[in-house]
């Protein structure tokens, strides 16, 4: 889990401005403003009152329609509008995507539903030659994926959401250096990356600082530059923008005004950050951590190579992912672990990022084992026009200490051993196709065995459970038999089962099978057991379920459940 700790922190905000339609216009295959987005149209979601405006596109909004009205207020001011239903399971699993195809600007990045991602960039930027081309960077990739955003920098990700919402496209909130602060004073700016840009508020030339490791701990700078930007920048709900509004407070710098202690005494029972303004200003100053969950988690032993060139044959990838897998091993091995779940990410030129899992019976720090394993699964990887980043994860990691080898068993290295041969079968055939059955606690028949994975230990059981003895087959489910007794409570003496009539020769039993009343209902019946054997010699096992006159149920039923051999 990330925290934000201080202004020496750089936090990315990317938000995608027109994610739901530009999601739309992609999966149509028209570029924007042509084919079918060249008219307006409108994502709707239903709702108790009728359909409802999610997302428009751009000829929509010039006619008129607005985010969250009815869409038959829409249709009133133009008639011809396009409704289409919105995605949003489809919109939050694309976002998902695009967040772990973000983490090339950083070493984590995270959701901000619905439509925007959060990137540590903290001691990054230098790779990219500063912050502005870092941003640049972002917007290129991103356009070329066909998605529109906005995009920002700053120390905390209150602040990076402000600035990228309703700042000016690609600001850059920068600390002040130490000259700056004797020849301003004390304020900092608030940088564009692109010099006079239409629509900036100063043509001031970008300038980066390294990050931020030299700012002050003093929040005030932060304070003095955000205090234009409107109270909706702080995240709120609508009910609490609102209230704010009616006290006449609409920018961030007026919230001073008011005074920290009547705004605690109005918002004193709301406990969500999203309620509260005084809250959210602390968490955009940076006063107080705001949790971030990385799209994923960062404490796990990983390994990658940035490709100089992108690859496209299999023989290189074959390369690559060997010297992956000792460095993976040599991280594992430092860590006193080994391996259960390793997953491998393949970042291609286009933007596509194609992820293969492996999982092991066995914790293992073996290169060869896991450079053959995933072998049998990159036979269908498409690079298209190459990949250019491949990553190395170990998601699932044991302890698994370092010992001696053996001398005397040094002949079974010449073979192959239990786990890789489970693990060999498990790529080939799936991971549920390789179980071992174990026993349970129970008497029932049914519930007397279970099934696990081949190596896992096997659980304690009782002994006091094996004194009887069982059939060697069992039936999936016990079928139903007609049965002619003596008397209800009497012995067996012919039954039918599948059409055919058997003659009873001899009978053992019963044995009394009480239901489990910790897991069952009251109305469950108690279980009479017998061993039979036909005139041809064949042997069954049939129960009686209930007995005449237990109050649960009519008269007893009889069933089948398990042959002899």
């Amino acid at each position: 889990m990330g925290r934000e700790q201080g202004s020496s922190r750089r936090i990315l905000s990317i938000w995608l401005a027109a994610f739901a339609i530009d999601r739309w216009r992609l999966g149509e295959g028209c570029t924007r403003g042509e084919g079918a987005d060249a008219q307006p149209l409108v994502l709707i979601t239903e709702t108790a009152h009728g359909p409802r405006i999610q997302s428009a596109n751009i000829a929509a909004r010039n006619a008129g329609a607005r985010i969250g009205t009815m869409l038959a207020d829409a249709r009133t001011l133009c008639p011809s509008i396009v409704a289409v239903p919105a995605d949003p399971a489809g919109d939050l699993a694309e976002l998902e995507k695009l967040a772990a195809w973000a983490m090339r600007w950083g070493p984590w990045s995270a959701l901000d539903p619905p439509d925007g991602l959060l990137v540590d960039v903290t001691a990054v930027a230098h790779l990219f030659g500063g912050e502005a081309k870092l941003l640049a960077d972002v917007h290129h990739a991103f356009d070329t994926r066909g998605f529109a955003i906005r995009a920002a920098i700053a120390p905390t990700a209150g602040a990076a959401w402000a600035l990228a919402h309703y700042g000016p496209d690609r600001s850059i909130l920068a600390p002040p250096s130490p000259s700056s602060l004797r020849a301003t004073g004390g304020s900092a700016a608030i940088q564009s990356s692109e010099r006079n840009r239409p629509g900036s508020p100063r043509g001031c030339a970008p300038r980066d600082d390294g990050g931020g490791r030299d700012a002050p701990r003093d929040a005030s700078w932060m304070e003095a530059r955000l205090s234009d930007l409107p109270v909706a920048a702080l995240r709120l709900d609508d009910d609490v923008l609102t209230v704010l509004r009616r006290l006449g407070l609409k920018r961030l710098g007026e919230l001073g005004t008011v005074g920290r202690d009547a705004l605690h005494r109005r918002f004193r029972n709301r406990k969500s950050p999203a309620a509260n303004p005084l809250v959210r200003m602390d968490q955009l100053l940076g006063r107080v951590p705001e949790p971030l969950l990385p799209v994923v988690p960062r404490q796990v032993p990983l390994v990658q190579r940035r490709l100089m060139e992108p690859i496209r044959h299999r023989a290189l990838l074959d390369t690559v992912l060997g010297d992956l897998a000792a460095d993976m091993v040599r991280e594992l091995e430092g860590a006193g672990q080994g391996a259960r779940r390793l997953d491998l990410g393949l970042w291609r030129v286009d933007g596509e990022v194609a992820v293969k899992t492996l999982e092991l019976a066995a914790a293992t720090r073996d290169a060869a084992h896991i450079v053959r394993l995933f072998g049998e699964k990159l036979d269908d990887i498409d690079a298209g026009f190459g990949i250019e980043l491949v990553r190395l994860r170990a998601s699932w990691a044991e302890p698994l200490p370092a010992n001696q080898a053996d001398i005397e068993a040094a002949a079974q290295r010449h073979g192959t051993s239990l786990a890789a041969f489970v693990d060999r079968l498990t790529t080939r055939l799936g991971p549920k196709a390789v179980r071992r059955p174990v026993l349970k606690g129970s008497h029932l028949p049914e519930r007397s065995q279970g099934w696990q994975p081949a190596l896992d230990p096997e659980p304690p059981s009782q002994e006091s459970l094996r004194f009887h003895a069982r059939p060697l087959k069992l039936l999936d489910r016990a079928e139903a038999i007609a049965v002619l007794y003596a008397t209800p409570d009497g012995l067996p003496q012919r039954f039918r089962w599948r059409g055919e009539v058997h003659e009873i020769a001899r009978v053992e039993g019963p044995e009394r099978i009480a239901p489990e009343w910790w897991r069952e209902r009251g109305t469950a019946r108690l279980r009479d057991y017998y061993r039979i054997e036909d005139d041809t010699g064949r042997r069954y096992w049939i129960y009686r379920y209930g007995i005449a006159g237990d109050g649960r149920g009519g008269a007893p039923e009889w069933f089948l459940q398990g042959l002899y051999a």
